[in-house]
């Protein structure tokens, strides 16, 4: 009897070996074929658009009232109190996940029409609320970018009159 299970234990290990070998080359040839195509595959970045124009909201907290206002990239726009000026605008094409961000400067003019930067930064359409101008009256968040406005562009406004 303590031949045979002898006998036995070492059939049943000889099994385990041989089915560990076998995972450890299934594990082998899986690293080797990921790694093979990690390495062959291009990296695919999401091509990042640069707009002309951004659109904001503002509230004016007072009223109550919203507006949404289109700034063309590198122009002031004046909503209350605060001056506007997005210096770039970025968004994805319509294939990819919507990201779209803009680097903004805002401005106050205070009561004794001085002008003090507020806020320097970027801001995030997706989340409007983790870097959106926070003013006592006014608060301002970037909505969108876009290729064109129905405001006609700064510099055609100025050669038409």
């Amino acid at each position: 009897m303590a031949v045979n299970r002898i006998t036995r234990n070492v059939s049943i290990n000889r099994k385990v070996v041989t089915c560990r070998k076998s995972f450890d080359r299934i594990v082998l040839l899986l690293s080797t074929a990921a790694a093979a195509f990690v390495m062959t595959t291009p990296p695919t970045n999401a091509a990042r658009l640069a707009n002309p124009v951004a659109v904001f909201s503002g509230i004016d907290k007072i009223t109550g009232r919203i507006t949404t206002f289109d700034v063309y990239i590198g122009e002031t726009v004046q909503f209350g109190a605060l001056q506007v000026t997005p210096r770039v605008c970025y968004s994805r094409d319509d294939t990819e996940a919507q990201k779209t961000t803009s680097f903004v400067e805002v401005e106050e003019i205070t009561l004794d029409r001085k002008i003090r930067r507020i806020f320097t930064g970027w801001m995030f359409a997706d989340s409007p609320g983790l870097n959106a101008v926070e003013h006592p009256v006014y608060d301002v968040w970037l909505q969108s970018c876009k290729a064109k406005s129905d405001l006609p562009p700064p510099d055609s406004a100025s050669n038409s009159q």
